[in-house]
């Protein structure tokens, strides 16, 4: 016979929640998805406000941070209901199994138990649909969990999909389910017309999503529409809403720069800069324009004010983002190299980084920039050759290890370098 205790730990683990979902996370994974919720904004018009501070609290939670763990699932437990313009409801479902799960690890069993009632009330009350294994509300926070958290996005396609399936008035749902498809496609042969139809559907569905909106015109934009008078029409839209990485300036500045001009995308990132020159989200995608416009400069020569306005805007955003701006560092590290009186710090920068306590994710991404640094800055072929090797060594499926390994192997199939042996070797016993 179970005891007590044993009795609440398998109730517990039975929850639908951030805690049973098995978010296995790096300690740099957490700070950077921290800022990026950060960065979404917290106007009332947000209808992620629930989720976003579901997340915040459970990030906490594993950051060490108890009492801000309980404050966020508290505004968690106000958003949803004030969006959903009621008490209570299986919106809630998540939110309670955070509770119970917090209260339990703070040693409060009794208010552990209570917040397992209330989890109980609502699945007997709203049970998930014939066929179905969850309930719709939960496949919604499932899918916008691990999207944030950079999860499999055809999994998060997924559940977005059956959510939406089983509540159609929920709009969002779909138009997150496509844009999960959209990302997915980056890294599969996925044929495009099919989620470019159902683009299509979404944006006329949800016509206030300027995030979905600006999506939709890069799509259109690459099947080689004229969209740049569009492109204007909504920047001006984006302008006027409320700041946050949901308002589509980050993809609109992307169209703005590919298809457009890159000096046309750092002009509408100052203008809305200088609309809210307070704003650290927006600094941070003024200094990501300069630093698409540093990959044309290696063709021409940028101006010190530039280089100078480049500089200033990644040292800020470095400071405001102290615990996520790695990859800053080593764009700034690259802008410095961009000129003769630049080159000592860039060296610096890169030393720096060097001896840093990066965890394995981190160190794996810094050699592969800082083996690019050692090709095309330094002229160091064998040097960078052995960074390559040192970001494919680590066991850390990501877009930067996958790009090591294939300048390994351009290197090895040529077979023109004196190390072509010992790649081949190590390619092989990878």
């Amino acid at each position: 016979m179970m005891s007590a205790a044993e009795t609440l730990e398998s109730r517990l683990e039975a929850l639908q929640c951030h805690f049973t979902w098995d978010l296995d996370l790096s300690r740099s994974l957490l700070l950077r998805c921290r800022d990026n919720l950060i960065d979404i904004g917290t106007d009332n018009g947000n209808r992620w406000l629930g989720h976003i501070y579901n997340l915040r609290g459970f990030i906490q939670y594993k950051l060490g941070s108890n009492e801000d763990a309980q404050s966020f699932f508290n505004k968690a437990t106000e958003a949803f209901n004030k969006m959903r313009n009621a008490d209570e409801g299986p919106w809630l479902v998540v939110n309670y199994g955070n509770l119970a799960w917090l209260h339990h690890h703070l040693g409060d069993q009794a208010e552990s138990e209570a917040y397992l009632s209330k989890v109980d009330t609502l699945n007997n009350k709203y049970p998930s649909p014939p066929q179905e294994e969850l309930h719709q509300e939960i496949y919604a926070e499932k899918a916008y969990t691990l999207m944030t958290f950079n999860g499999d996005m055809n999994l998060v396609a997924n559940y977005f999909q059956r959510a939406f399936e089983m509540q159609q008035d929920m709009v969002e749902w779909n138009s997150w389910h496509v844009l999960a498809l959209l990302f997915a496609s980056k890294y599969s042969s996925t044929e495009l017309d099919d989620i470019f139809q159902k683009m299509r559907i979404a944006q006329e569905q949800d016509p206030e999503n300027l995030y979905l909106a600006a999506h939709y015109l890069c799509q259109r934009a690459k099947r080689g529409e004229s969209i740049e008078d569009e492109a204007r029409e909504l920047a001006t839209k984006v302008l006027g809403s409320p700041v946050g990485s949901y308002s589509g300036l980050k993809p609109l500045l992307w169209v703005y720069g590919k298809y457009i001009s890159d000096d046309e995308a750092i002009a509408l990132a100052e203008e809305a800069l200088k609309n809210h020159p307070d704003e650290r989200y927006l600094k941070r995608r003024a200094a990501l324009c300069y630093n698409e416009k540093r990959l044309f400069f290696r063709n021409s020569h940028p101006t010190t004010s530039m280089l100078d306005r480049a500089v200033s805007l990644h040292w800020e955003v470095i400071a405001l983002y102290p615990d996520s701006s790695l990859m800053r560092k080593i764009d700034l590290a690259n802008i410095y190299a961009l000129s003769d009186d630049g080159q000592a710090k860039a060296e610096e920068i890169y030393q720096e980084l060097l001896i840093s306590d990066l965890e394995l994710e981190d160190k794996q991404m810094f050699y592969n920039y800082y083996a690019k640094h050692l090709h095309f800055q330094k002229q160091d072929g064998k040097k960078s050759i052995q960074y390559h090797m040192k970001a494919a060594k680590i066991q850390h499926q990501s877009f930067c290890r996958k790009n090591s390994i294939k300048v390994l192997e351009k290197i090895r199939d040529r077979r023109r370098n004196s190390m072509c042996r010992e790649i081949r070797e190590f390619l092989a016993n990878l």
